[in-house]
């Protein structure tokens, strides 16, 4: 059996890589296809592959601007030439489903969110583009909305990473979709002996993940939080943090995991696809409060895990971090960890071969028998 893996772009080592990762661990003489692609920053398990990159690669400066070229993306994914493949595994949060199946190929899409600046994040993207950007995609989003839509039907088979995801392909594309949590490799991370006086909140700090809560938030309280991570938003967020706030910027490894097995809880208040911050937290041992949409909703038990509140306003996560306090003791780190061990990369892929071999290997009904087949 051939098999070919579409990934939208391999630029980088974050959640939808790890998917590829797995795919690469499921089928280890795949094919893997995409749009741009920077060898030097990806792992070693995907290089071992054969990859194919579209003609948007030989654009200069293609690989660090591949977003600009969103237009093209279309006529890149479809320019690949899939026809000899039998399974098609497309990992898609950009474009990836996209491309031209052969007639006996079965297409199945693991989707972390269709494309986010066409659909529910786009009026976001836009207020915050320049003008010449905004421009541009209040040009090009419809046509790339009718194709992304037409495109669905491409999909033999629908995978979401969330039921939050799950419900906007429905709502999107029309199309029901099987719900799989992405891997998590939980047995790196390990509970600690004890804990340190501080919150965490660790990620990208753009827009949408709403850090701007949290920092507002302790800076009222006066409360300790560690900030992780880094993005546009961090200028902004230095202006606005009182002295109880600390910034590392980007954490290697090791301290992200000791950050994570050390806090009294992590900090989760955007909106995501999945959130894989908070899985990670709880394999450590520790406790999340999030935003109560979303990902988070999947992973966060109430009481159990953590907690959730439902407004994203300053005063609500304000609210939410007494409430954590008042109830703290309760919470137990073997539970905790126990409950993020159902999202390891082993039972991602043992699900994950589930679903491929049943559209693989449908039952078939009862072949009726004829009279002449009978009389032979």
């Amino acid at each position: 059996m051939r098999v070919a893996i579409v990934h939208y772009w391999l630029v980088s080592m974050r959640g939808g890589e790890k998917v590829v990762e797995a795919f690469c661990d499921m089928y280890p003489d795949a094919d893997i296809f995409t749009l741009v692609y920077d060898e030097s920053k990806v792992s070693e398990k995907i290089r071992r592959h054969k990859v194919t990159t579209s003609f948007l690669q030989k654009i200069p400066g293609a690989v660090k601007h591949y977003q600009s070229l969103l237009p093209l993306m279309p006529f890149a994914l479809e320019s690949f030439d899939l026809s000899g493949y039998d399974l098609i595994l497309s990992s898609e949060s950009g474009p990836a489903k996209g491309i031209v199946p052969g007639p006996q190929s079965v297409h199945i899409c693991y989707c972390h969110s269709p494309m986010r600046y066409l659909w529910d994040h786009y009026h976001f993207y836009r207020a915050n583009s320049g003008v010449l950007t905004r421009s541009l995609l209040t040009l090009m989003a419809p046509p790339l909305r009718a194709w992304d839509v037409s495109t669905s039907a491409r999909v033999d088979q629908f995978v979401a990473n969330s039921r939050h995801v799950a419900d906007r392909i429905g709502k999107y594309y029309r199309r029901s979709a099987t719900v799989l949590s992405p891997p998590v490799s939980v047995h790196e991370f390990a509970p600690a002996t004890a804990t340190k006086d501080f919150f965490l909140l660790a990620g990208q700090l753009v827009g949408y993940k709403r850090a701007d809560l949290a920092v507002e938030a302790f800076t009222r309280m006066g409360e300790n939080l560690v900030v992780i991570g880094e993005g546009n938003e961090m200028a902004r967020l230095r202006r606005i943090a009182g002295p109880t706030v600390s910034f590392l910027g980007r954490a290697p490894f090791p301290l992200l995991k000791e950050m994570l097995s050390r806090c009294r809880a992590l900090i989760f208040p955007g909106e995501e696809d999945f959130g894989i911050v908070p899985v990670e937290a709880m394999a450590s041992g520790r406790p999340v409060i999030a935003y109560g949409r979303g990902g988070a909703l999947d992973s966060v038990i109430p009481g159990r895990t953590g907690l959730l509140f439902h407004e994203q306003s300053v005063q609500e996560l304000v609210e939410a971090v007494r409430r954590f306090q008042s109830m703290e003791r309760t919470f137990r780190p073997d539970l905790i960890r126990d409950h993020a061990a159902q999202f390891s990369e082993a039972n991602f892929k043992l699900r994950m071969q589930q679903i491929i071999d049943e559209k693989l290997n449908p039952l078939q009904p009862d072949q009726p028998v004829f009279p002449a087949q009978a009389a032979a």
